[in-house]
């Protein structure tokens, strides 16, 4: 029998390649952005709403195809949107996020810093789906974010990490699995529960003060699981179940980032609790 490691690297460089093929890299991600309205670096924000957006996709996905629907939804609320793509590995287009957490935590660092440049805020508000709602915590505790940032909207974020439905604890049985694809993909292994990355992170806490965390999950994931391992602890945390709000809301992982308005009103009311309105299963048609 061949080694595992010889096997398996054909394997995920095939479903690479597949994923590639499967989605055209025509999305023509700078000029889809321009006409969309978002990552207009003239906007500046209303005092109504002082702090620009930055989106943050999640693993596999990218600036554009992340947010079709929630960059229109906030930019028509009257917020300056930006979004970025981070974590490219060499050779992979369109598909982002794989590249070490770390590293991609300091690009969103740099993209940060060119956003409030531009629009001459203080301060940012982030909003994230899967691993984009984890990844910026590094950059808050570790690389001076908190001071940068004044809210964290994490839509299904894998904060403590996660077994994808119990897959990864097959790795195991696997010699020689685990070292693959923290070698090829290690944005992957750094999302796995136990990894040396979120123990690191969550060392000493969820949270750093001064910056408000929102954390909106669905029962239904099947990607960040448990769904409740989603959840922070701290003082300034507001953790939210979807079905809480709407019993009859069938979001899935992908689906409460991609395109749910009830979770996109809860994005908008953690954004301007001030002004925040109920979240009800109308909230899909608002």
């Amino acid at each position: 029998m061949l080694p595992w490691k010889r096997v398996l690297r054909p394997l995920a460089a095939l479903l690479l390649t597949a994923a590639v093929a499967a989605v055209p890299a025509a999305t023509a991600h700078a000029s889809t952005t321009s006409s969309s309205g978002w990552n207009d670096y003239s906007c500046k924000p209303s005092a109504a709403h002082p702090r620009p957006v930055v989106l943050v996709h999640g693993t596999l996905g990218n600036s554009v195809d992340n947010w079709l629907s929630l960059a229109p939804y906030l930019k028509d609320r009257g917020y300056c949107v930006y979004s970025l793509d981070y974590g490219q590995l060499s050779g992979v287009p369109v598909f982002y996020g794989l590249g070490p957490i770390d590293k991609s935590a300091q690009q969103l660092s740099d993209f940060v810093d060119k956003v409030l440049a531009a629009t001459g805020a203080a301060k940012a508000d982030l909003v994230g789906h899967s691993q984009g709602g984890l990844m910026p915590r590094y950059y808050l505790r570790f690389l001076g974010g908190a001071a940068k940032v004044n809210a964290l909207v994490g839509i299904a974020p894998d904060n403590h990490g996660t077994t994808l439905s119990g897959l990864t604890n097959l790795l195991p049985y696997f010699p020689g699995a685990a070292d693959l694809l923290k070698a090829t993909t290690p944005g992957l292994a750094d999302q796995i529960a136990g990894s040396d990355f979120l123990t690191k992170l969550n060392a000493g806490g969820d949270t750093v003060p001064g910056v408000r965390y929102t954390v909106l999950a669905t029962k239904y994931d099947e990607v960040a699981t448990p769904w409740r391992t989603q959840y922070l602890s701290g003082s300034d945390v507001t953790n939210v179940l979807l079905q809480d709000l709407c019993p009859l809301d069938l979001s899935e992982h992908v689906a409460i980032g991609l395109f749910d308005r009830i979770a996109f009103h809860e994005v908008a009311n953690a954004l301007d609790p001030a002004h925040a309105t109920a979240t009800t299963c109308a909230s899909a048609f608002s």
